[in-house]
């Protein structure tokens, strides 16, 4: 691979375990791995030198549903589908995309993933865990073709959660998990570091309500045995807390916990979590990836703060909702000083380590989320040159405030130069829009969508 010299106004490092922002230097790629960063101008085969840019470690975005949120878009906002004002996990989300898995041809359903692997891309994220339902590994296949750093979280369940017509919903035993265990550990077989290392898996049991205890186990013990990360969705509404309470007579959060499943656990969402939840999930090194824009659309404020105050290493992610980091970023500066009632919390600084080092630092991958020489080369470079950016005083507080994903202007994977000028080089990407949207819309049109749909 050639050697690949890019010129930062402002390039975003570290010294002694603390973030530095060096003025006017550059990174120098050699291969897959960033080889220097300096003042004067290396000798290198491309150079990208265009004034302005704001270089950082490549963005990740741990808690991504590229599928469901695409199921649900612009039919879900203003409360619509909330029965009762009840959530659409149950009711919208997972009805439909396990039908859509079904419905779709492998073609169509590779349409979708492209659409969203797009839009990461395009949001700057250069790392993206997916939990996603059986049916849809074509997320492999569109993650390696367009040279995303992904892990894939195939879902577990063992049991089978219906949404009655008042949005409660009705639990049944499905089975043991072992015939998705058995597909997990095929996939696991087929994908596991694929792309250069690129293509990962991750252990993904769905959530707590729609896991048994041998499950949960089961899993939590071949994630440590392959040395891959555990990741479920925990206390995602007061409702799966109540159905916990009922099971087992404790919350989620205890109920994990008796399971011995809790240390270095990625729980997303926690929202319904008490404040003794909190404090056992810091005790035990619980990571919460927070994802404030999916609830605040329902009126639920997700306090990246009240995570980060309790002590808890809080991850940033997007839930699929607009596959956008930076008003992800944005949204969980806003959300936090809204509700925590203080303008210090949750800084740009912070929010920056939430989806750079402090993710890579979660999974176990210190070769990532870092521009310092011997990283893995994952670049995310933003155009700070926009009038709504200028003056600037400080960069990282910019981006949080006010940059946006129209400002994301190279993407770096891997060293191999993804996106250009804000575009996937030699990617029609109108068509590839036109494409998955087509796709989706094939599962718009059927009944139980519309009744899904209905407010």
């Amino acid at each position: 691979m050639p050697r690949i010299a890019l010129f930062g106004s402002h390039v975003l490092t570290e010294r002694d375990g603390a973030q530095a922002v060096l003025r006017d230097h550059w990174v120098l790629v050699e291969g897959n791995r960033i080889v220097a960063i300096q003042p004067g101008r290396p000798a290198a085969d491309i150079v990208h030198d265009a004034p302005g840019r704001f270089l950082l470690p490549g963005l990740m975005n741990l808690h991504n549903h590229c599928f469901s949120e695409a199921v649900a878009r612009t039919h879900t906002e203003d409360g619509n589908g909330r029965k009762n004002n009840q959530s659409i996990v149950y009711t919208v989300l997972m009805p439909l995309s396990k039908r859509g898995a079904e419905l779709l041809s492998a073609e169509e359903r590779m349409a979708v993933a492209r659409l969203g692997v797009l839009q990461l891309l395009k949001g700057g994220a250069t790392t993206v865990m997916e939990p996603f339902r059986a049916g849809m590994a074509e997320m492999f296949d569109a993650a390696l073709e367009m040279g995303l750093r992904f892990y894939g979280a195939p879902y577990l369940f063992s049991v089978d959660a219906k949404a009655r017509p008042d949005g409660s919903v009705d639990y049944a035993m499905a089975d043991s998990g072992e015939a998705a265990f058995a597909e997990w550990n095929a996939l696991h077989a087929q994908w596991e570091g694929q792309g250069n290392g690129r293509i990962r898996l991750a252990m993904s049991p769905h959530a707590t309500d729609t896991c048994g205890p041998e499950l949960l186990r089961a899993a939590h013990a071949r994630a440590a045995e392959l040395g891959v990360p555990f990741t479920t969705h925990l206390a995602q509404s007061p409702s799966e807390v109540a159905t916990i309470q009922a099971r087992h007579g404790c919350s989620p959060a205890e109920y994990l916990d008796r399971l011995g499943v809790l240390p270095g656990l990625l729980a997303a969402h926690a929202v319904a979590s008490s404040d003794s939840d909190l404090a056992l999930m810091a005790a035990r090194g619980t990571v919460v990836l927070n994802c404030p824009r999916v609830f605040a659309r329902s009126g639920t404020t997700a306090s990246f703060a009240r995570f980060a105050g309790a002590g808890i290493r809080t991850l940033v992610g997007t839930d699929g909702y607009n596959m956008d980091m930076l008003g992800e970023l944005n949204a969980a500066a806003i959300i936090s000083k809204v509700t925590e009632h203080s303008a210090t919390v949750a800084t740009a600084p912070e929010l920056i380590d939430a989806v750079t080092r402090h993710a890579a630092d979660a999974i176990a991958r210190p070769d990532l989320g870092r521009l310092i020489p011997g990283a893995l080369a994952d670049i995310t470079a933003v155009d700070m040159t926009h009038p709504h950016l200028q003056p600037m005083h400080d960069p990282r507080r910019a981006l949080i405030w006010l940059a946006n994903r129209a400002n994301i202007d190279l993407v770096m994977v891997d060293g191999r130069m993804i996106l250009e000028g804000g575009r996937l080089p030699g990617v029609d990407e109108a068509a590839l829009t036109r494409a998955g949207a087509a796709a989706v819309e094939k599962i718009w049109a059927l009944p139980e969508a519309q009744a899904a749909f209905a407010g």
